[in-house]
């Protein structure tokens, strides 16, 4: 007869009994090491808090970020942020906070101002530990509406006091802004804030009467320089004016001088001329002329008889000696030096223009030729 044998045997007691305490003892595991590790995502550090020992209190150095071991029974991971925060500090309730956290300052003279700040900022991550074991918050926009918000109206208030209410109001706004971020960076910067941008949003806010002085003060101040700027108008106009009258005076003195000029090289021109004739007209040549434009008739009279002919005494017209000779002769070298001196002169004038322009940049033209002289009467 056959034997039937079971398909399998069940496992030992035991055996499920150990592979029960392995899972629980899995389970506890990962439990364990869930509560021991934690990740500090980028834009933040993780602040180590030792909760038991002799050095109870913040590590000063800041865990790196990405995933952190730690003892969950002696110490705490604080997540501190580093990325940069904005905050706004405005009289409208619909833009920040529900109620009025605008800036007031006071200026030289006492005048309160009012006005809407705006503020960006971060912090250093190695000094987070120092900020966090300081004043113990994570939360920036708490430290930023109180610690900083405080630093931030002192600060003004120490640079506007120093500055007159039309300067503020006017173009030294910037300066007060620029000041008062310096002043705080020095201040809250060994706390480990950083400040990146600090504005006046919008226009200053003062009283009503305060407002209107400076706003008529401003308005005489353009007033005062248009007038100024009318005034440099018409000086401008009048130098051109006179300028222009200057150089039409120039001209005519130019044109007049030209004038006589001219007509005193005619007058000297014919005076040599005359000279010429004076000295060349001889009995001789005289008598020649009147022979050459002789048409050997002679002259008829009215009722047909014949006029003798017109003759003259050539012997009282002087007889053109030597001497009339040897002027004549200096006359006629005193016209030939002058053009020789001229033409002299036209061409020193053409090869300085010349020199002139081959002369490389900086290099002093040739010196111009000397005027020729006048000959002596």
């Amino acid at each position: 007869m056959a034997t039937v044998r079971p398909f399998s045997t069940p496992p030992p007691a035991n055996l499920v009994k150990r592979i029960a305490l392995a899972a629980v003892g899995l389970a506890i595991l990962a439990i364990a090491l869930s509560s021991c590790v934690t990740r500090v995502d980028a834009g933040h550090v993780g602040i180590k808090v030792k909760l038991a020992g002799d050095e109870r209190g913040v590590d000063k150095s800041p865990t790196v970020q990405g995933w952190v071991f730690f003892n969950p029974l002696t110490e705490q991971i604080i997540l501190f942020p580093t990325s940069v925060q904005n905050i706004v500090w405005t009289k409208d309730p619909h833009e920040s906070n529900a109620r009025d956290s605008s800036i007031t300052f006071s200026s030289q003279e006492g005048v309160n101002i009012n006005a809407d700040v705006g503020l960006s900022f971060h912090i250093e991550p190695s000094l987070a530990p120092k900020l966090y074991g300081r004043f113990r918050k994570s939360d920036l926009m708490d430290l930023a509406n109180g610690y900083v918000r405080n630093a931030m109206r002192e600060s003004f208030n120490m640079q506007a006091s120093q500055m007159p209410v039309q300067e503020i109001y006017g173009a030294g706004k910037g300066k007060l802004v620029e000041n008062v971020a310096q002043r705080m960076q020095e201040q809250l910067g060994k706390d480990g804030f950083v400040i990146d941008q600090l504005t006046i949003n919008g226009a200053l806010r003062l009283p009503e009467n305060v407002a209107n002085a400076i706003n008529r003060a401003m308005e005489a101040t353009q007033q005062a320089i248009q007038a100024e700027n009318r005034v440099r108008q018409v000086r401008a106009e009048a130098e051109q004016a006179v300028t222009q009258a200057e150089g039409q005076a120039k001209a005519a003195r130019a044109r007049a001088q030209g004038e006589a000029d001219a007509k005193l090289i005619t007058a000297k021109a014919e005076a040599r001329s005359n000279l010429i004739l004076k000295y060349s007209m001889t009995p001789s040549v005289l008598q020649y002329r009147a022979l050459e434009r002789w048409n050997g008739r002679l002259p008829v009279m009215n009722g047909g008889g014949a006029m003798p002919m017109l003759t003259f005494d050539a012997s009282k017209l002087g007889k053109g000696g030597d001497d009339d000779e040897k002027k004549l002769l200096e006359l006629l070298g005193q016209e030939e030096e002058m053009e020789r001196k001229e033409a002299e002169r036209a061409k020193d004038e053409k090869d300085g223009k010349a020199d002139a322009a081959k002369a490389p940049d900086g290099a002093a033209p040739p010196a111009p030729a000397a005027p020729a002289e006048q000959p002596k009467k």
